[in-house]
């Protein structure tokens, strides 16, 4: 029933940009609390931005400055607008809501060097 879906990865050079995309179904998208989270090969799965139903943003020290999220409610959508992507920041991208813990497939994003 509740479904989210991720998409907007994919392979670019350090310095680059993509913008994800998370399309939420089956909840009361609005009233929800929202975040990206990344998972690298080996490494657990970390929190990467975060946003609000009012719209207040986190964002982890190591994407402060580079990653902007944000989301409309009208679409049921969040998005992650990624500049000067780093190698580092290569892993699979995945949404949820944090109260809600339903995990969609994700979706990869590889920076190559």
């Amino acid at each position: 029933q509740v479904q989210l879906v991720e998409s907007g990865g994919g392979l670019v050079q350090s310095g680059g940009s993509l913008r994800l995309s998370c399309a939420a179904s089956g909840f009361t998208f609005r009233v929800y609390n929202m975040a990206w989270y990344r998972q690298a090969p080996g490494k657990q799965r970390e929190l990467v931005a975060g946003i609000t139903t009012a719209r207040n943003t986190n964002y982890a020290d190591s994407v402060k400055g580079r990653f902007t999220i944000s989301r409309d409610n009208a679409k049921n959508t969040m998005y992650l607008q990624m500049n000067s992507l780093l190698p580092e920041d290569t892993a699979i991208y995945y949404c949820n809501a944090p109260t809600l813990a339903h995990w969609g497939q994700g979706t990869q994003v590889t920076v190559s060097s």
